[in-house]
């Protein structure tokens, strides 16, 4: 006997973004590991040596973690109250961090040494960093001024006012040690140099609060970030915006520079941190994440991705190394090989054919039973996890023509849930055009029955309705806006089309004009 065939289950592909080159670079950062901080993540730094560890500034400490075992190797806590925006050198020998105080704070990497206190503040400091020249730093506090300080002096060298609320974001221009932006919770970005002693040199209106600064490698050209949007700007310009990025839903709260100045990352309160090309200004990734995130920082080589989130928690993304692979050894190939004569088969055993153990699901089951109600039953019991499998059972019960039989003794609960299943999934392209076919069908079994359904029953057709008028009328929106690019398309082709034949014409034409002047000076 032929063994029952089971039911052909489709395996719906979900739809998903093209797979880019950038996508596979940035899908080789592994599963995220999570660390638990005391209070939210202020601000995450990578040191530029090997093996590049990052310093997480949060609560009364700074804390440096190795980026391979994950585990805290230096804790700087000379704070008494919270500490803001722990930030390396560019040799990775010496890292400086405000704080609620009013004060920053200069620590020796190696020996976590408090080198320099610099006081001079009277509200929190919570951006600092050095300047290219490693001798100097600037401040941003919630003063509303902007401070740069000698180091060996342990002394305030320019204080800039000019900001009219809390200054929280600020960045240095990788090429002129004295070129500094900040930007505030006023709406602008101000641009200083404190070779001048001046005001700004110039202003740039952001439209929002500011959360944060930064400079492309260039030196010329600069973002900032502030409501859900991020600017770019034209620092030679006199701060000309060039773009706007705004992809992100929520406050953007994070930026910072990947692959060589190429890529920029941003970090929003909309749980996403998404890669921009620095060419095109325009998203090429985006990850997820379970809470609002406050900071973004990654390695210098691509390697380690961290990310600091408002409740603690830190998420860890760490490239996976590429291994080796060991050449695979060659299977052993069975050789059956029978010598003519050599072969006989004794007619007195009998050759048993060994049958595959097939695991019987439920709804295979039920049809090979031929219990078209019970399989309808079950597939609306399992839509809730399983939708393909549902779809996949209609779809047989219309091939065995057994729909009509399995809805028309069916009761009041199994057919609310059917309607709910076909208005929940109706708009899936993946299943429209099988749950048109079943809506159909119950359409045609109680189409005359209607009126006595009880009031339940009616709300959900009524939704069902309404869902149905949802779709075709963006279904015929959708025509609507492809009829209109079908008529810009076909102009342009028809004026691209209008200036080659002008051009050929012209060149075609040519010849006969330069034997008219010929003609002409002739008769002359």
């Amino acid at each position: 006997m032929t063994a029952f065939k089971k039911t052909n289950t489709q395996l719906f592909t979900k739809p998903r973004a093209l797979s880019t080159e950038d996508n596979d670079y940035w899908n080789h950062l592994g599963v995220p590991a999570l660390l638990k901080e005391f209070g939210a993540i202020d601000y995450i730094d990578f040191s530029p040596l090997e093996p590049h560890p990052f310093a997480v500034t949060c609560s009364v400490r700074v804390q440096l973690y190795n980026p391979i075992t994950r585990s805290v190797v230096k804790n700087l806590n000379k704070f008494k109250e919270t500490a803001y925006g722990g930030s390396f050198r560019s040799d990775g020998l010496l890292l400086v961090a405000g704080g609620e105080e009013g004060v920053l704070r200069l620590f020796d990497v190696s020996s976590k040494a408090l080198m320099r206190v610099f006081k001079g503040h009277t509200g929190p400091v919570h951006r600092t960093f050095f300047t290219s020249d490693k001798t100097h730093l600037v401040s941003f506090s919630d003063d509303k001024t902007v401070s740069t300080w000698d180091i060996p002096c342990e002394t305030r060298l320019n204080t800039f006012t000019g900001h009219t609320d809390y200054i929280r974001a600020g960045a240095v221009s990788p090429i002129s040690p004295s070129i500094i932006l900040s930007g505030s919770y006023d709406g602008t970005v101000r641009m200083y140099d404190y070779r001048t002693k001046d005001d700004a040199i110039f202003t740039a209106n952001h439209g929002a609060p500011v959360e944060s600064l930064l400079f492309l490698p260039s030196g010329g050209i600069f973002l900032s970030a502030g409501g859900s949007e991020v600017r770019v700007w034209d620092a030679f310009a006199g701060g000309r915006m060039l773009t706007k990025m705004s992809h992100h839903h929520k406050t953007v709260t994070s930026l910072c520079l990947a692959s060589n100045g190429t890529r920029i990352l941003s970090g929003s309160l909309d749980r996403h941190v998404k890669v921009y090309n620095v060419s095109t200004y325009q998203p090429v990734h985006t990850f997820d994440y379970p809470n609002s995130i406050l900071s973004v920082g990654i390695s210098p080589n691509d390697d380690t991705m961290v990310v600091g989130m408002v409740d603690g928690l830190i998420s860890v993304r760490r490239r996976a190394m590429e291994v080796a692979v060991s050449e695979k050894v060659a299977k052993k190939k069975t050789n059956y090989r029978f010598a003519g004569d050599n072969y006989r088969l004794n007619s007195h055993v009998d050759i048993l054919v060994p049958c595959e153990k097939r695991t019987e699901t439920t709804h295979d089951k039920y049809f090979r039973q031929f219990k078209y109600s019970q399989v309808f039953k079950y597939g609306l019991c399992s839509s809730r996890v399983k939708p393909p499998v549902t779809v996949s059972i209609f779809q047989e019960l219309i091939r065995r023509k057994g729909f009509h039989q399995a809805i028309a003794g069916s009761d009041s609960t199994i057919i609310n849930t059917f309607i709910k299943f076909v208005w929940k999934h109706l708009g899936d392209y993946r299943y429209t055009r099988t749950l048109i076919d079943v809506t159909n069908i119950f359409l045609d079994v109680y189409g005359d029955d209607m009126n006595s359904f009880d009031e339940h029953k009616r709300k959900s057709i009524e939704e069902l309705r309404r869902r149905v008028k949802k779709e075709t009328e963006f279904t015929f929106k959708l025509l609507t806006l492809q009829g209109s690019l079908h008529m810009i398309l076909s102009a342009a082709s028809i004026r691209n089309n209008l200036t080659q034949q002008t051009v050929t014409l012209s060149s075609s034409l040519e010849p006969t004009q330069a034997a008219l002047e010929t003609i002409v000076f002739n008769v002359t």
